[in-house]
């Protein structure tokens, strides 16, 4: 993987480019891959921008949801909650994922069992 895969990747991820992103994926780029200039993660960037269908496709795919994106400052998890992104939320739920006991993510962990 070339660090150009994997920004072109995050930009895909970032934009709504549902098939760059696959494409991407498919060839092997790294869903949970920060680049040292970007500090972020696909995951994270899809949903902030609102692209549930990508944030989806990435979680199928192995993005870590508790990884933390280091320029947002949150995980998946986080993002999802702070943009009321109620179908990540749903699907997170389903699969059991579990957030840091931080006390952040102990009050995540509380509205996710809701």
């Amino acid at each position: 993987m070339s660090a150009g895969d994997w920004k072109e990747m995050y930009s895909a991820a970032s934009s709504g480019n549902m098939d760059l992103v696959r494409y991407h994926i498919e060839n092997g780029v790294n869903p949970n891959y920060q680049h040292p200039e970007i500090l972020a993660t696909p995951l994270v960037a899809a949903i902030c921008a609102g692209h549930t269908d990508i944030a989806l496709y990435l979680i199928d795919n192995k993005a870590d949801p508790n990884l933390k994106s280091f320029f947002d400052d949150m995980t998946a998890v986080e993002a999802a909650l702070r943009y009321r992104n109620e179908t990540v939320i749903e699907e997170l739920k389903k699969r059991g994922i579990q957030t840091n006991p931080s006390f952040f993510g102990k009050i995540i962990n509380r509205l996710l069992a809701k």
